[in-house]
């Protein structure tokens, strides 16, 4: 088995990689702004890059933004443990992106949105968009930026052998040379980092299934995908029974029908280093590019989730043990991905780590721009300087790139990720808030008498309430809701738990029900809500997306039809 470091071609590899990336940006940025710097002073083209990315670059950027360590790491973990159910997550985002697509991206277009807190003032108050816009900042930085900062430094630093807070400083400041380029720059790198990402994401799988099949005495990756099926077919379910022991993770069918919408919609659709991509765009551009990126999230489960499948057979059979693993109450899951990848050849081995490096840095570059984004225009431009100049914009744009980053370096070590398991931590902490945001945009969007006073409800009172049903169980005998399927006893427990899924799906229904109540009581009062400009025409999509959407159901119906 090889050790821990890289070899010289396998880092010939990978500097090949850093060199067409950051080769290729700076040639965007100076074609782009031109040689005397004329548009670079553009705010709306620096954070956006109004009217400048094509349909692959919209898809490609957005894939690359989502998927990052917590994907490689923390999926190929929970593929791991779990099995193939958590390929859920990736295949629904499918099926999401084209509503975000048809419904969501043209209420945001036709009213010239920018950021997710101009929406919230536009249709609300400045009050809700503050209040969101601070945090927002504080969730971009304190959840997602240290966590992808993190576990993205542990594999690195368990693949090449280097020091982890070298890796972090190193992984920041690549990050920080692609997005202090501005959106432009991060779109059309972002392809080569899909590209990267696909490329030796599915070597890697590849390599694994093969080894898988060779253990058994046989070869090739359908053979060894094959007997994965054979020797693992509790890892080859979609929809757990209450018995399972994950069923707290995903339970039932939740994940098809209930709380699982609320984490795609409001992920996709009201998330600001998402959304942004799409934003500068015309719609049929805009809309193209999203069904482009639901196709390739039909992809993500063969390059995140089989691998952790594979490391699993391998450990059961024994090629893998505690050295890799650890065992007991200290095995690790998350090593899955890293493990994998130190058994690749010479050369993969550096393609692979590049894929890594790439999803990582793409996805910390995705963050920090829509960080600087909300930071400059719904704070630094309505708070602190409100006469600013487009060039001042850009430059505190440039400015909160660099201290965001510094602040992802510096809290990433002392949050406990790597003890909770990486994907596991970024969805109980945004899913704390999910509700509630989801409540107010949806609402926002489609009933024109929902008021301020109920926005901020849902922003605050979601957050309470899903605390609440948190810690419920500690107080409350939750007996009650195990025949309906919405509580379960863990083993070794005597308590009843909510899952997590259940959770946000019961704190989304409250918090619609408070809001239609809030807002009915507003309105007799004679309140006025503001409204958006939605004409119905809107959301009638072109003949190709029709058909691309179509494929996307046939093949999600297929795919959950088999391994259900």
């Amino acid at each position: 088995m090889n050790q821990h470091t890289l070899g010289t071609i396998d880092y010939i590899v990978f500097f090949v990689y850093f060199i067409i990336v950051s080769g290729y940006g700076i040639w965007v940025y100076r074609r782009k702004t031109g040689h005397d710097g004329t548009l670079e002073g553009n705010s709306k083209d620096y954070f956006l890059a109004e009217g400048s990315l094509t349909w692959w670059a919209i898809g490609s950027s957005l894939i690359a933004s989502n998927i990052s360590a917590e994907q490689f790491v923390g999926m190929s973990g929970s593929g791991f443990a779990m099995g193939l159910a958590i390929a859920t997550y990736e295949w629904m985002a499918a099926i999401t992106l084209v509503i975000v697509a048809v419904f969501f991206i043209p209420v945001y277009l036709k009213n010239n949105i920018a950021t997710m807190p101009q929406f919230l003032s536009q249709r609300y108050n400045g009050t809700v968009a503050m209040i969101m816009a601070l945090f927002w900042l504080a969730l971009y930085v304190v959840v997602n930026l240290t966590s992808i900062l993190y576990l993205g430094a542990i594999a690195i630093s368990s693949i090449a052998g280097l020091n982890l807070t070298f890796c972090m400083y190193m992984l920041a400041g690549f990050a920080v040379i692609i997005t202090l380029g501005g959106m432009k720059v991060i779109g059309f790198t972002d392809v080569i980092q899909v590209f990267f990402l696909i490329l030796g994401g599915l070597a890697t799988t590849y390599l694994a299934l093969n080894l898988v099949a060779e253990h058994y005495g046989t070869s090739g990756a359908i053979s060894g995908f094959n007997l994965m099926t054979e020797h693992a077919s509790d890892h080859f379910q979609m929809i757990f029974k209450r018995d399972n022991e994950h069923y707290l993770d995903l339970p039932g069918l939740t994940v098809l029908l209930g709380g699982m919408w609320i984490v795609n919609l409001n992920y996709w659709g009201c998330n600001q280093y998402i959304t942004q991509r799409a934003l500068g765009a015309d719609l049929p551009t805009a809309r193209s590019g999203i069904l482009f990126a639901a196709f390739l999230k039909l992809l993500m489960p063969v390059i995140v989730v089989l691998p952790g499948i594979a490391a699993y057979v391998l450990y059961k059979q024994d090629v893998f043990g505690a050295a890799e693993f650890g065992s007991g109450a200290d095995l690790n899951p998350d090593r899955a991905y890293p493990v994998l990848l130190n058994i690749l050849p010479v050369g993969l081995k550096g393609l692979s780590f590049a894929a890594l490096t790439a999803a990582v840095v793409a996805s910390l570059a995705g963050k920090a721009n829509s960080i600087a984004t909300i930071f400059t225009l719904d704070v630094y431009h309505k708070v602190f300087k409100t006469d600013a100049t487009e060039k001042q914009l850009v430059a505190t744009g440039k400015i909160a790139v660099v201290v965001a980053m510094i602040l992802g370096v510096l809290i990433a070590p002392h949050l406990g990720i790597d003890k909770k398991g990486g994907f596991q931590y970024i969805q109980e902490y945004t899913g704390f808030v999910s509700p509630g945001i989801f409540a107010m945009f949806i609402l926002g969007f489609f009933w024109k008498k929902t008021t301020s006073t109920a926005a901020l409800f849902a922003t605050i009172g979601g957050f309470l309430l899903s605390v609440l049903f948190k810690f419920l169980p500690t107080y409350t005998d939750l007996s009650f809701l195990a025949p309906f399927g919405f509580a379960v006893k863990p083993a070794g427990s005597n308590v009843y738990e909510i899952p997590f899924l259940d959770r946000m799906g019961f704190v989304f229904v409250i918090c619609i029900i408070m809001m239609i109540i809030i807002s009915l009581i507003d309105n007799a009062r004679g309140v006025k809500p503001k409204g958006l400009e939605v004409d119905s025409s809107m959301f009638k999509p072109q003949p190709s997306f029709v058909i691309g959407t179509a494929a996307i159901v046939v093949i999600l119906t297929t795919l959950y039809t088999i391994y259900w």
